[in-house]
């Protein structure tokens, strides 16, 4: 195939859809028989993943890799940003965190940010020598005039890889023309030569209606519009930001098995849940609204990236007592890595990595210790969930150690109202296939693991099920359609992404993008 020019979507804003459509462009690169790959410079997401090399990456840049048919690897971003708090975040450099830093001192770093743009131009270098194309991604508004001298992620970027630039905007949050034409004229002379092509987003209705505001942009910014893209409602393609979650926040539905995830402050790897939101048996929803958790039939805790500050504040607000009532009642606890650590007796932060204070009581529903530390632990795992055969996937990204405690470390940790699904010695969860074992299994209704993707096995997801079985009998025999046919989850990503590269198709002119990105 011919070689063609980098081509990089950058945005008017954040959520304005560039992932989905760099993710589309891998996937349609990959469908003309090219050999593609993604590429963000820098990301900021607490939605991370691991590597086969097992380092750790900004999932949307995973998921874009598998979209374009080849595994993730960090020179795709090189740089990883993981927010702690407000003002902090954890620097993942090239796959392995080099430490927190606060967003003053990384935005104005002088020497140090020019080594971070040494790196992240060796990666792009690394990766354009072995893939055609390669298919950027900028980060937030491509005009931050205030951050241009210390920008690594758009146009710095973008001129350094001789890319060209499709501007991205939304027009379903109002002001397309001014956001689009107030981008453009805000760079500088050189930045907009690079401008190739402006893709509108996110439009509801015929989209005829729009072939005026076409020529209008067109008109104004003098660069062509390439499509026009609706709103797309029945594709599915893994979210970055938690902005997603937001539709998620409802409350339980009568005749499926209601499955809460605690909204936390510092709530990470959120993807964990994709799988339980195809299953129709289950109605998935996010809260930290203590009487919808007490009426879910299962609670999972789910990651965070401060497990201590993320504990404190649901003891704080009732979440925790809510979760300790919901497990007195009979109801399911599920927690993944930080959910997980926030289960056990304690949790414990020697070296002050995520904050001052040192140690601090779990929730008791598992009699595990935890202990953070300095290393991080990321890979990805075959492994056997409890006693079954099957061989699950899934990956682990943590910081902390967590160890079962003997019954004469402890006192015994909170039981059920329903004693029959209490097991006397707790067991692991999972066993890798090199046998390492890791998490915490009490009983049906109690249970803990590092295990990310965990929820993506159907073996898992039947176990969790098991005991609401009446439920779906009951919805079955209603008139209600459930289906207890496993989605095979890999399958059906791969199904997302050939639907979302034929509508890309049907409303962008491709023709015209090839055009641009020959030489």
């Amino acid at each position: 195939m011919s070689q063609l020019l980098p081509i990089m979507f950058a945005g008017t804003g954040s959520d304005v859809g560039k992932s989905v459509i760099a993710t589309a462009f891998c996937r349609i690169f990959l469908q003309d028989g090219y050999h593609p790959a993604p590429f963000k410079a820098q990301n900021m997401a607490l939605n991370s993943y691991a590597t086969p090399e097992g380092l750790e990456i900004g999932r949307a840049q995973a998921v874009q890799a598998e979209a374009a048919g080849i595994p993730c690897h960090t020179d795709m971003n090189p740089l990883l940003l993981k927010p702690s708090s407000d003002k902090t975040s954890q620097v993942v450099l090239n796959g392995q965190p080099i430490g927190n830093q606060g967003a003053y001192d990384y935005f104005r770093g002088g020497e140090g940010r020019e080594k971070l743009r040494k790196e992240v131009c060796a990666a792009f270098d690394r990766l354009a020598g072995r893939f055609n194309p390669i298919v950027m991604e900028g980060a937030g508004s491509i005009a931050e005039v205030n951050l241009r001298k210390v920008d690594l992620v758009n146009m710095p970027m973008a001129i350094h890889a001789g890319a060209k630039v499709i501007l991205v905007a939304d027009i379903d949050r109002g002001g397309v023309f001014a956001s689009v034409y107030g981008s453009i004229m805000l760079l500088t002379e050189e930045e907009r030569k690079h401008i190739a092509g402006i893709i509108i987003n996110k439009f509801r209705g015929d989209l005829r209606l729009f072939d005026e505001g076409v020529k209008i942009i067109e008109d104004l910014c003098k660069v062509p519009v390439l499509g026009v893209l609706p709103f797309l409602k029945d594709i599915h393609i893994e979210e970055e930001d938690s902005v997603a979650m937001e539709a998620k926040q409802h409350q339980a539905q009568e005749g499926k098995v209601n499955v809460a995830v605690v909204l936390l402050s510092h709530l990470s790897n959120f993807t964990d849940f994709n799988t339980l939101e195809r299953d129709d048996r289950i109605h998935l929803f996010y809260t930290n609204n203590t009487d919808d958790l007490r009426r879910a039939d299962i609670i999972i805790i789910p990651g965070s990236k401060s497990t201590i500050s993320d504990l404190m504040e649901i003891r704080r607000n009732g979440v925790a007592q809510a979760i300790l009532q919901a497990y007195h009642d009979g109801k399911t606890i599920f927690g993944i890595c930080g959910g997980y650590q926030m289960m056990g007796l304690s949790v414990a932060d020697p070296s002050h990595i995520e904050g001052a204070t040192e140690r601090m009581p779990g929730l008791g529903l598992l009699p595990v210790e935890t202990v953070i530390g300095e290393d991080k632990r990321t890979v990805q795992t075959q492994f056997h969930f409890l006693h079954y055969p099957t061989l699950c996937q899934g990956y682990e990204i943590h910081m902390g150690t967590s160890r079962i405690c003997e019954p004469e470390e402890h006192d015994s940790p909170v039981q059920p109202r329903d004693a029959s699904s209490v097991q006397t010695t707790p067991s692991p969860l999972t066993t890798s296939a090199d046998g390492r074992t890791e998490g915490c299994y009490v009983n049906d209704r109690c249970m803990g693991t590092y295990m990310h993707g965990i929820l993506d096995n159907p073996v898992v997801i039947d176990h969790l099920l098991r005991p609401f079985d009446e439920v779906n009998k009951e919805r079955r025999m209603s008139g209600h359609a459930t289906s207890n046919e496993h989605i095979d989850y890999a399958t059906y990503k791969q199904q997302q992404y050939d639907l979302l590269a034929a509508e890309v198709r049907r409303h962008v002119d491709m023709a015209k993008i090839y055009d641009i990105l020959t030489p």
